[in-house]
């Protein structure tokens, strides 16, 4: 006799597959989601994923890309983060910085091509969303001035950058640095048909004084009492001032932060997690759960990368603190999670277990105000070390999952209703083409699977959902190779903010 576990199990799967009511004692058994975020960050800095060295062809680094929107599908992701302005350079054509070395080898040099414009058409050929990611105030991973392009703003505004830990950075006290880094990637959310404008975890270096910005405090620094008090406000005018800006540009595109997991220990403050690691509030002066209070992110996806149990930051102190921290607010909750310790044997033993990072999505399942996760980074993703990121999919990518619609533009103008053509029996299955109506064309079409008529609720329910498909011009055509004579198919259109449609007229296969 099978235990009641298993049984649970392929009851879920059955209902998974054909869209049939769980019975009455399965009802507490998992069911996907319709919508979660599944991510990716593909970095650029050091040639850390994308281009994998400085110095390759246009054509070359156009199939790595092209490589890595292929893990992300065979992954079932739906959003790729790329890191397009690593250190105050670029990777698109832009007029305040120069192009990165990390394209040619040499700062300034054109590639032959424009690689964000590249990247975001063939991420959206994919499905996918293009989150473009930017780092604010890093200049350079040296710290020579003089090794700087000629023309670029470090040399020549010499006052507007400092030297730390072997780097450069813009200095975040000074306002006329902070509207130039602004300008700088704003020109990247005008220009670029982008879905997201994203900050990683590195704000102000440090929180000692080796980080000399004695003179901005000297000249900006009245009314505050003291250093750390004013560099947090640095931080924050930032911040809030970027979701201004946004709004005022591209409206229907998400503005978030990845930042370090820990905001600040209990120790240091009553409001603070349990934990005893490095603070982003004192450290990098990044008042993390004060954006969120605040309503200044549309999502927050802190770095929690840390094994459960882990002594000085347990993953599971600190995701219960997130989603208290996101609950009644507007801001969506992401999690980072660490792919590249997995495996690792330079990693702590809890690391090794192929299901660590599958039993944090679990986890995250108790926590409603959970929306998904942005794994790092795309090369371990890739690689899959010990197979824990095959078991995380497996676990909980087994259903399509459109991306999150953030808050505010929920109740935004829905797409029109899409025309179902055909759901007809060929050789391989039930293809299915469908076809946008109006003027404006849908990001993509959801097709939705039954074995009779689509009862109530059931486009809210991910178990009927069979594929996520990409338009090519104004239709799009897909296989089920499950699909059979009996079934019954609807097709939704789904906009670039991930609002949905109306369902279409259902076809019976016959």
């Amino acid at each position: 006799m099978p235990s009641r576990r298993t049984l649970l199990k392929g009851l879920a799967l059955a209902a998974a597959s054909s869209a049939v009511p769980l019975p009455a004692f399965a009802a507490a058994e998992h069911i996907p989601p319709l919508r979660q975020m599944r991510g990716m960050w593909i970095a650029s800095v050091v040639n850390i994923n994308w281009p994998s060295k400085p110095g390759l062809s246009a054509e070359q680094q156009k199939a790595e890309y092209l490589a890595w929107l292929d893990v992300a599908v065979q992954r079932k992701l739906n959003s790729v983060f790329v890191q397009i302005r690593p250190t105050a350079d670029a990777f698109w054509p832009s007029p305040f910085e120069p192009w990165s070395q990390y394209l040619t080898g040499t700062q300034g040099q054109d590639p032959g091509y424009d690689p964000l414009g590249f990247a975001v058409a063939e991420t959206h050929k994919r499905g996918l969303a293009f989150h473009a990611w930017f780092n604010p105030y890093r200049v350079s991973m040296q710290a020579d001035p003089a090794k700087l392009h000629p023309d670029h703003p470090g040399r020549k505004h010499p006052d507007w950058i400092l030297p730390f830990g072997g780097k450069l950075y813009y200095n975040p006290g000074m306002p006329e640095v902070r509207k130039f880094c602004q300008d700088a990637m704003m020109d990247a959310v005008t220009r670029y048909d982008i879905d997201g404008l994203h900050f990683d975890d590195y704000f102000y270096p440090t929180n000692t004084t080796a980080f000399d910005d004695s003179a901005a405090f000297a000249q900006h620094g009245a009314g505050f009492p003291d250093l750390a008090t004013w560099r947090r406000h640095n931080v924050d005018l930032m911040v809030q001032e970027m979701q201004q800006l946004v709004l005022r540009a591209k409206p229907d595109i998400a503005w978030g932060i990845s930042p370090s997991g820990i905001w600040r220990n209990k120790a240091s403050d009553p409001l603070g997690s349990e934990t005893s690691g490095g603070q982003s509030y004192d450290g990098l002066h990044a008042d993390t759960r004060g954006w969120v209070k605040k309503g200044w992110l549309d999502y927050i996806a802190p770095q929690l990368y840390w094994y459960m149990g882990q002594p000085p930051a347990d993953y599971t102190k600190l995701v219960p603190w997130w989603s208290d921290v996101a609950s009644g607010t507007s801001t969506l909750l992401w999690i980072g999670q660490a792919a590249y310790k997995a495996g690792d044997p330079a990693q702590a033993v809890e690391w090794q277990a192929p299901d660590e990072l599958s039993r944090h999505l679990t986890l995250n399942r108790e926590h409603p105000e959970i929306g998904g996760d942005i794994w790092y980074n795309a090369n371990d993703v890739k690689v899959d070390r010990i197979g824990s990121i095959s078991t995380a999919v497996n676990d909980h990518y087994q259903r399509p999952a459109l991306a999150p619609v953030l808050p505010r533009l929920a109740g935004g103008k829905a797409p029109n209703r899409p025309l179902l053509a055909h759901a007809v029996r060929k050789q391989g299955g039930v293809e299915v083409r469908a076809v946008a109506t109006g003027r404006a064309r849908p990001f993509l079409f959801a097709i939705y699977r039954f074995d009779s008529g689509a009862p109530s609720g059931a486009f809210a329910d991910a178990r009927n959902l069979v594929a996520v498909v990409p338009l090519d011009q104004h239709q799009a055509v897909w296989t089920d190779p499950e699909g059979r004579r009996g079934h019954h198919y609807y097709v939704v259109a789904v906009d670039r903010a991930n609002r949905t449609s109306q369902p279409s007229d259902g076809i019976k296969v016959t």
